[in-house]
């Protein structure tokens, strides 16, 4: 029996199995896999195998950080139905542990070729911090600096003094030409040519001089720099070769047990960089664990145990799917051949839905969106309301898109009919001179009565359409809110966004810095439900061509 092949501890007998195996990236949390996942969390919250701080217990110390677990439901060979359950990355600084299956590749091993050369690395690091840090190159460094600071300043006077005289001098001798007579004309011009050889002398004399100065010092540097910029092209070198290294030691297994490398499963992709903590995640653990040790998968989930990041959202054992960037290539592989449920993303959910026309003229569209129906052609899904519009309505030419709304939230959208509607339409929106309003239903109580979000947003790029909260790198986002009841543990709110970034709102909502509270039917940042809680509701504009003012309104049904 294999090592960390683990019985269900109650009974699952009434529990049917699935009749295909998770799809990953997109999932509902199969029975078995929930109870597995209780199991597992039952064990983190009682074990005294290993230290760790999830951000959980305040009374623990080190660093929080909380991790992703997954949990595989497998048949063995004995036909016995059980689980299996991983850690994404490192637990405890370590890679083995009593209850999780091991990594695809422990490079943590001791005297393993990975520490070796971490070490070499480490030396590396060590004496550059040295070099960087002496005080003689500190000093230098300093000297140099201000040096050439001095010498820009001096020879940009010195500069801007030999214009002036150079101006100077052509001004006298325009005004000498026409009061002087010719002999007395050519005393002055020689005495002037000799002025201007000798501020040229000067110049170039204040050049070398700052020259010969900073070159002194340059000297005195290189002795330093020389060995910092030595040692970093060392770095860089071995760096690439370990990371080279790491990537071939990557090998995975499908359930026909062929091998295939990061190297490899990557090259097949647009990629152009393997992300950092490839092949590390749960999901390749388990079903590596499973191939290796003859177990059949049936089904698969992952949570999150723990402290959420503070870019990503995550919540407390939650289930999430797999991240795209770097599990899709990996999964798809190992999952070549096992038979799997339809990928929800590639089925069409307006299917039998209809845009209802709220106004209509000569220059534009107000039209209410159902909830799960596209705004503009996805990559597998062409059906959406430009391509119906486009259908539908006669003599309208030009973008016709001119803002979105996500795919799940419902509410009200302006189309132009025409490129002119299309131009005045969108400047407004670009000076946010158009009013919107979003109702949402959240799941959890909102303490205050209003406020506003101000959170910077990027996308994650590990894992499209996913956004973060990103303070270096975002773009500005803007949420005005208030609240309008609440009711059963529930908050229904207005947002009024200041920006238009994509999945703001929702975003905002269940970020730990915004309200903490995902909008209710969020499959990325919250819980899955029948929909996304999420309605634009108002919509106030200028005509393009009347110049009067439109309001439109359309209540949500929750």
């Amino acid at each position: 029996m294999s090592t960390y092949f683990q019985q269900f501890s109650t009974s699952i007998n009434e529990i049917k199995l699935p009749a295909k195996f998770t799809f990953p990236f997109y999932y509902e949390p199969h029975p078995l896999c929930e109870l597995a996942a209780n199991e597992v969390q039952s064990y983190l919250q009682t074990q005294t195998d290993f230290e760790h701080n999830f951000g959980l217990d305040n009374s623990k110390k080190g660093l929080i950080i909380g991790k992703m677990f997954g949990v595989l439901v497998v048949e063995n060979q004995q036909n016995e139905i059980g689980f299996i359950t991983a850690v994404s990355g490192k637990l405890a600084e370590k890679n083995t542990h009593k209850l999780f299956v091991p990594p695809v590749y422990d490079m943590l091993t001791k005297d393993s070729y990975f520490l070796e050369e971490e070490a070499v690395l480490n030396k590396i690091n060590s004496d550059l911090e040295s070099l960087e840090k002496n005080t003689e190159y500190q000093v230098l460094l300093l000297e140099y600096n201000f040096e050439k600071k001095k010498a820009a300043i001096d020879i940009q006077e010195k500069k801007a003094a030999h214009k002036i005289a150079k101006k100077d001098r052509k001004s006298l001798r325009q005004k000498a030409k026409l009061e002087l007579s010719s002999e007395a004309y050519a005393v002055l011009d020689e005495d002037l040519s000799k002025e201007s050889l000798e501020s040229k002398y000067f110049l170039n004399n204040v050049n070398r001089f700052w020259e010969h100065t900073l070159n002194d010092l340059n000297k005195k540097l290189s002795v330093f720099s020389s060995q910092i910029v030595k040692l970093k092209e060392e770095r860089k070198t071995k760096s690439a070769a370990l990371q080279q290294y790491l990537f071939e030691q990557y090998q995975f297994l499908n359930s026909k047990k062929e091998i295939k490398n990061l190297l490899q499963l990557f090259a097949e992709t647009s990629e152009q960089n393997i992300p950092a903590g490839s092949g590390e995640c749960a999901a390749p653990k388990l079903l590596q664990y499973a191939f290796l040790n003859d177990l059949k998968p049936i089904a698969m989930a992952e949570f999150w145990g723990g402290q959420s990041p503070n870019k990503e959202i995550r919540k407390h054992r939650q289930f999430y799917p797999a991240c795209q960037g770097k599990c899709k290539p990996i999964l798809s592989y190992m999952l070549a051949g096992i038979e799997m449920d339809t990928n929800p993303l590639l089925q069409n959910p307006a299917i039998g839905k209809e845009l209802e026309t709220i106004f209509e003229d000569e220059d534009l569209l107000v039209i209410y969106k159902p909830a799960d129906f596209l705004s503009v052609p996805g990559i597998h899904i062409q059906d959406s309301v430009f391509t119906r519009i486009k259908q539908q309505v006669k003599n309208i030419s030009g973008p016709i898109i001119i803002h979105r709304l996500d795919m799940a939230t419902s509410g009200l959208l302006v189309l132009a009919k025409n490129k002119i509607s299309h131009k005045i339409l969108q400047s407004q929106f670009i000076n946010k001179t158009i009013k919107k309003r979003y109702t949402a239903l959240l799941d959890g109580i909102v303490d205050d009565d209003k406020g506003t979000i101000n959170l910077p947003l990027r996308v994650d790029l590990d894992d499209r359409p996913r956004q973060l909260v990103c303070f270096e790198h975002g773009n500005p986002a803007e949420t005005k809110w208030e609240v309008i009841e609440r009711k059963n543990g529930k908050t229904k709110i207005h947002f009024y966004p200041i920006s238009g970034k994509t999945h703001q709102l929702r975003v905002h909502a269940s970020h730990s810095l915004g309200l903490n509270i995902p909008i209710i039917g969020d499959d990325l940042y919250g819980k899955k439900s029948n929909r996304l809680y999420l309605h634009a509701d108002t919509l106030e504009f200028t005509h393009p061509t009347t110049k009067q003012k439109m309001e439109f309104r359309k209540e949500a049904d929750f």
